[in-house]
């Protein structure tokens, strides 16, 4: 018998939306200078290496996002005890929406969803860096 899945990601995705908020691409090209600001890429590596990353930011895989946030995990990753500003971002704000749900559930503060993602980026020109495959 198939799988009954009851919730489905419209769901998912509007409750978080109704949960966290977000910037806007014009506003997220204004902070990435800014030394409180952490912008988190949480995409997978081969879409940075395909599409390149906004220069500077952080790239924590969607898979361990929870595991580099938790100070108690033996995954955790300092910058995440950082009294600092969280941008949270992937392709199209997707992921992030719910990353960053489930970032504020754990207590991270402040953190925020890049409406539209890495693509909203884009498409408002902001800066992106190149990256190499290792």
């Amino acid at each position: 018998m198939p799988q009954k899945i009851t919730v489905g990601h419209k769901q998912l995705m509007a409750e978080a939306e109704a949960q966290v908020s977000h910037v806007d691409t014009t506003e997220a090209i204004a902070m990435v200078q800014n030394p409180d600001v952490v912008i988190v890429d949480i995409r997978d590596i081969r879409e940075i290496q395909r599409e390149g990353r906004i220069p500077g930011s952080f790239h924590a895989p969607r898979g361990m996002l929870e595991f580099w946030v938790d100070p108690d995990s033996p995954y955790h990753k300092p910058v995440f005890a950082e009294d600092k500003t969280f941008v949270i971002h992937c392709a199209s704000g997707w992921r992030s929406l719910l990353a960053t749900e489930v970032l504020q559930r754990m207590g991270l503060k402040p953190v925020l969803n890049l409406k539209g993602g890495f693509g909203a980026w884009k498409d408002a020109g902001g800066p992106i860096e190149k990256v190499e495959p290792k």
